[in-house]
């Protein structure tokens, strides 16, 4: 199952979705980030401690290897992304993609572990949904992509480096994009048309890459991590 007019590119350099006409999109991004209209979506693989001097530089160069259309939105990480995960799913006429990159090295738990500097995230969420959303819709589509995310996190027993349970790595990052086409949404939550499909396929493409990269580093020794200056890392692209 595809959407009309998106496109989606995996590779060792990045992942890239374009649209044929530009998507209204709300997102987290580092470039780009916020409300905005966007004729592609990357997800850009760095270096591990990145340290993020020129994003901006950074997506340019790699989008223009890439020959990616403007405007564009972009992530950053360091997850090898092309092991991305990508899921469709539909709810009556609409439907969903998600395609998402998975590292876990830097598992943090909201309001419990510790502040730090930002660094490039490592669960990257990218959705498009081919419907009509509103913009609060859109915010809805991200807290429900989010209780997803959680939720697998805490069905795979991902915890972090103190026990707690984990909601995410420490600089998680999420894109919601819609072609806006079809019936106009209102709301987002996962009852709707709109947030099912979504969070139904953002369910599958998390659940097979955090299964996946919990089996690869199963027997791994713990890793020596860097952190920044001022005490516990705020992630760093993950592995």
């Amino acid at each position: 199952m595809t959407i009309d007019g998106v496109a989606t590119r995996v590779g060792p350099e990045a992942v890239v979705v374009t649209a044929e006409r530009a998507l209204s999109v709300l997102s987290s991004a580092v470039v780009g980030g916020g409300f905005a209209r966007a004729r592609a979506v990357l997800n850009v693989h760095v270096p591990k401690n990145f340290a993020c001097a020129d994003a901006e530089g950074t997506v340019a160069a790699a989008a223009r290897r890439l020959g990616v259309p403007a405007p564009w939105v972009a992530l950053l990480t360091g997850a090898r992304t092309e092991r991305a995960e990508i899921a469709t799913a539909a709810a009556d006429d609409v439907r969903a993609l998600v395609v998402v990159t998975v590292g876990l090295s830097n598992p943090s738990a909201a309001g419990l572990s510790a502040r730090a500097a930002w660094l490039p995230a490592t669960i990257n969420t990218i959705t498009v949904v081919d419907a009509d959303p509103e913009a609060a819709a859109l915010v809805n589509l991200v807290a429900t992509l989010t209780e997803v995310k959680t939720d697998v996190l805490r069905a795979a027993g991902v915890r972090c480096d103190d026990g707690r349970a984990a909601t995410g790595t420490s600089s998680d990052a999420v894109v919601v994009a819609a072609t806006r086409r079809g019936a106009r949404c209102r709301y987002g939550g996962p009852v709707t048309d709109v947030g099912w499909a979504a969070a139904s396929a953002a369910r599958q493409a998390l659940e097979t890459a955090v299964g996946r990269w919990l089996a690869e580093h199963a027997s791994s020794p713990p890793e020596r991590r860097e952190y920044p200056q001022g005490g516990h890392p705020q992630g760093g692209p993950g592995q």
